[in-house]
């Protein structure tokens, strides 16, 4: 299985789907990746604070596969922005995963009332520089935060890694990263299993005309539009279904019926507000 890959505006790609350990619990952490990367993923998407890189870290070390096979991304917590924080917390999550070296390194929040997220990218810079990580991004990040970042640092982020599912699509997001050569990630993009969205005619319908579940039908959804995802499961046979989504296209129609889904108010959203989290 070949999974696309997608070139960022460094000179790097991308796995276009990957495989996120988001609430995946640290004891199940070296059993899911391990399993994800005998099934065909490549790039793993973990961070700092979900306290499981070290389980990532023992996958990979265990795996027997190539480092430049794989693509691993962690992230920047909040807490870390300051000073010279994050030269030292980039090295403890590479300690933690065993590596030299991450392919994407992210600021994880804006947390907008600290305001330090552009010294904080600023720092990433740096750490690109050093030969830390290949790639530097942000997460979470609004038009306002990636408009400063962009203007005040000289440097765009090579992602945004985003909340994006049907409900909640952040055109406005997407579509300014785009302008400015920024690919969108995204973070729950099935919702999180917190709205009936397998429910909805316009995903049911599509998954039953091409033989796949609602899941494979959001995820191609996702893929179509150019948009880099990773679910997340702990089940080998979900791992194995999230995978699977490259043997069929959906239509423009059925493309469209799904775009449909977003009310545009963002009361779509399930997860935390990027203004609020700080």
């Amino acid at each position: 299985m070949t999974i696309p890959a997608l070139e960022l505006n460094d000179g790097t790609t991308i796995p276009q789907l990957g495989y996120g350990v988001f609430q995946v619990p640290p004891a199940e952490t070296e059993r899911a990746v391990s399993e994800a990367l005998e099934i065909g993923y490549r790039h793993i998407d973990t961070a700092a604070i979900y306290g499981n890189e070290e389980g990532v870290g023992a996958a990979i070390a265990a795996s027997g596969i190539a480092r430049d096979e794989l693509y691993i991304t962690t992230k920047l917590w909040n807490d870390r922005h300051d000073g010279d924080e994050p030269r030292a917390a980039i090295g403890e999550s590479l300690e933690k995963l065993g590596l030299e070296q991450v392919d994407l390194y992210l600021v994880h929040w804006p947390t907008p009332a600290k305001d330090n997220y552009v010294h904080a990218f600023s720092k990433l810079i740096e750490l690109r520089e050093a030969g830390l990580t290949r790639s530097i991004g942000v997460s979470n990040f609004l038009v306002e935060h990636l408009d400063r970042v962009v203007s005040e640092t000289g440097v765009a982020p090579v992602v945004n890694q985003i909340e994006l599912h049907p409900a909640y699509q952040q055109r406005d997001v997407v579509a300014w990263a785009a302008e400015h050569g920024i690919k969108t990630e995204a973070w729950g993009p099935l919702g999180q299993g917190k709205y009936d969205l397998f429910g909805t005619p316009a995903v049911a319908e599509a998954a039953a005309a091409h033989g796949v579940t609602p899941a494979q039908a959001v995820l191609r959804w996702h893929l179509q539009k150019g948009i880099i995802v990773f679910p997340k499961s702990v089940r080998a046979e979900r791992l194995r279904e999230n995978i699977d989504v490259f043997g069929f296209e959906l239509t423009d129609a059925e493309i469209a019926a799904i775009d449909a889904l977003d009310p545009l108010d963002g009361s779509g959203r399930v997860g935390t507000h990027p203004n609020e989290f700080n």
